[in-house]
């Protein structure tokens, strides 16, 4: 969850982890596995997004040109993500429509992973002050631990709204997954 360094360091760790569950769910074919590796997934997933949207796409919008556009993108990539996570949580692991959907959330998060990486990762890195990133970077850590593990289409995802709800809706996600034991698989 949280791995340390400036934002960039920490957002590509987090990448990094999202392209190994994908990569175990392309191999993985018993149904249970295939749960317990998708809520792994939706955990960091969840986490990862509902950070940048509070700390990392205001930095977006202050320190580069065309900010609002680009977090625009962002927040709505997340949005269509959230949504695929949605029904994936409520499909069967062993069918079709989960691998249907599992295919399409997985070019969708990779197409945005990969534009992050290229586009918006070195436009911070030259647009930002190294303070300012390590700072963002200590910021998300602290996001990921009271954020939701679960997707919540329907909530804020912008500040003021999404750092007031977070926290919150985070406490309840994790009390849910404490008493199911979800996301304890490794």
């Amino acid at each position: 969850m949280g791995h340390g360094g400036d934002v960039v360091k920490e957002l590509t760790a987090d990448h990094d982890e999202v392209k190994d569950y994908f990569t175990q769910l392309r191999t993985t074919t018993e149904g249970q596995r295939r749960r317990e590796v998708a809520d792994l997934l939706t955990i960091e997933l969840v986490r990862h997004s509902v950070a940048e949207e509070q700390y990392l796409y205001p930095a977006v919008r202050e320190h580069l040109d065309g900010g609002d556009r680009i977090a625009d993108k962002e927040i709505a990539d997340h949005s269509r993500a959230e949504q695929m996570l949605k029904e994936l949580e409520e499909l069967d692991p062993s069918g079709p429509e989960f691998e249907r959907c599992l295919i399409e959330l997985r070019t969708e998060v990779l197409a945005h992973i990969k534009d992050e990486e290229e586009n918006l990762f070195p436009a911070l890195r030259h647009n930002c002050p190294q303070q300012d990133l390590d700072d963002l970077g200590d910021s998300i850590r602290r996001a990921k631990k009271l954020a939701p593990t679960r997707p919540h289409p329907g909530s804020p995802s912008t500040p003021p709204a999404n750092k007031l709800l977070a926290p919150g809706l985070g406490l309840v996600d994790r009390a849910r997954d404490l008493v199911t034991g979800r996301g304890k698989a490794a």
